[in-house]
């Protein structure tokens, strides 16, 4: 399974605890979170995608991360939660491609992550409403994540042309409510920093 070709293409939301707008994105982890450490969400919409011969379109996903400290140095800890609506071949494929087995732009997280917590499958929705998005999984999730506009107010704020590893067009966001409880944790990143950036990833 290890050598399946895979790609996946849509949206991502991600919320943190760094009180203004993430360094790791900038600095490519090499300057810590701005609180030192890293709690996180992200969700994902995927439009188009496959593992194989597996299809994941249609599909929603929730990651929740930690970092205790700069990004590049390691020792995370992660987990997966996986639309209810997936397939078992689906859950399987988006297993190896979120735990790094995969290959490709997710690669680095079978070096960076040293505690996986498990997979969840679950109900998941993600929606935009205006430019606001709405990423929620019952009881686990409850996240609106919005834009912050730049100088011409009609538009993003968006950092272009990085080597970040998510994506290289970021658009620079905070959360209006981020609520996460799950895997022993309760975080509340209300009006700290977010992100919204396509989701173009592949492997192997």
């Amino acid at each position: 399974m290890a050598e399946q070709g895979w790609a996946m293409k849509g949206e991502l939301v991600l919320s943190c605890n760094c009180t203004v707008f993430c360094p790791c994105v900038l600095s490519l982890g090499s300057h810590p979170p701005t609180e030192g450490y890293c709690q996180t969400w992200a969700g994902f919409r995927i439009d188009a995608g496959h593992f194989g011969e597996v299809d994941l379109s249609g599909l929603n996903l929730g990651l929740v991360m930690e970092i205790p400290g700069y990004m590049s140095r390691g020792n995370w800890t992660a987990g997966l939660f996986i639309d209810k609506q997936a397939s078992v071949y689906a859950v399987k494929a988006l297993t190896r491609i979120f735990t790094g087995k995969a290959g490709g732009t997710t690669a680095l997280l079978s070096i960076l992550v040293g505690e996986f917590l498990g997979v969840e499958q679950v109900p998941i929705t993600y929606e935009t409403r205006d430019k606001t998005r709405i990423f929620q999984i019952p009881k686990i999730i409850d996240g609106a994540v919005t834009p912050i506009p730049g100088k011409d107010r009609e538009k993003d704020t968006v950092i272009g042309n990085s080597e970040y590893w998510i994506a290289p067009e970021i658009i620079v966001a905070r959360s209006d409510k981020s609520k996460m409880r799950a895997f022993g944790r309760n975080w509340n990143f209300a009006g700290r920093s977010a992100e919204i950036c396509k989701l173009d990833w592949r492997g192997p």
